[in-house]
């Protein structure tokens, strides 16, 4: 597995002030924002194939977004979106396969056909587990959102040859991580409810991912800005 020998250096967002890159011009460019789990998903591929110097990160100020972002580059307005091939592509499962099967790196599908099958029930499934636990936070958040951290650990327990979904690391981690990483914070410190508590297959899933280079580079560097921002969205 590709993983950067030097730590990063992430370039600042771009605001309603800031000019835009040279559209088009050959370079391939993933628009992201630091705090978003979708965009960070597909951030995720690219360091972990080790596309740091193809891909170039260009994040977005979504709560300050540039005009030309939405005009000249993706209708959607929103994050992520890919610029390869004088196209722009989004969505972030989308952008996970793809970034996957056209660029250079580790394959991050296994070929078992098995594996296969299951990446793709598990990779559907994972907008239902977001929908789910984001609901839950109004409700009653450890009962309903716990009904979904069983279901990852009985997904855990499919495969033995590794700690991850397929045993080893793959798109599927990449699908669920971003969003893993924001509710362990989030309910800890709302809930006191520890997510991996009687769930030993996600506690060693959690640990492992924690040791991926290119994971590490995109994680949440401010836990209390997301509890209040999480706060304010699903709850208020």
């Amino acid at each position: 597995m590709a993983t950067p020998s030097v730590q990063e250096v992430l370039p600042p967002s771009l605001d309603s002030t800031s000019q835009p890159p040279s559209l088009f011009d050959g370079t391939t460019r993933l628009y992201i924002n630091y705090m978003c789990p979708y965009a960070q998903r597909v951030w995720i591929i690219r360091n972990v194939k080790g596309l740091q110097d193809k891909i170039k990160l260009v994040p977005i100020d979504l709560q300050n977004r540039p005009t030309w972002y939405k005009e000249k580059v993706y209708a959607e307005n929103k994050v992520p979106s890919l610029e390869h091939n004088n196209k722009v592509i989004g969505e972030s499962l989308d952008l996970i396969k793809y970034v996957d099967s056209n660029f250079e790196g580790p394959s991050l599908l296994p070929d078992d056909p098995e594996k296969q099958k299951f990446a793709e029930e598990l990779i559907a499934y994972s907008d239902t587990f977001v929908k789910e636990v984001y609901g839950s936070l109004k409700k009653d958040a450890q009962i309903l959102a716990g009904a979904q951290f069983d279901y990852l650990e009985k997904a855990l327990a499919k495969f033995d040859d590794g700690p991850f979904f397929l045993g080893q690391f793959s798109q599927v981690d990449i699908a669920y991580a971003p969003f893993i990483e924001r509710f362990q914070i989030f309910l800890q410190e709302v809930f006191n409810y520890d997510i991996t508590s009687a769930r030993p297959k996600l506690a060693k899933w959690i640990e492992e991912v924690n040791k991926i280079d290119g994971y590490k580079q995109t994680k949440v560097l401010d836990p209390k800005r997301l509890v209040e921002y999480y706060k304010n969205r699903f709850m208020a």
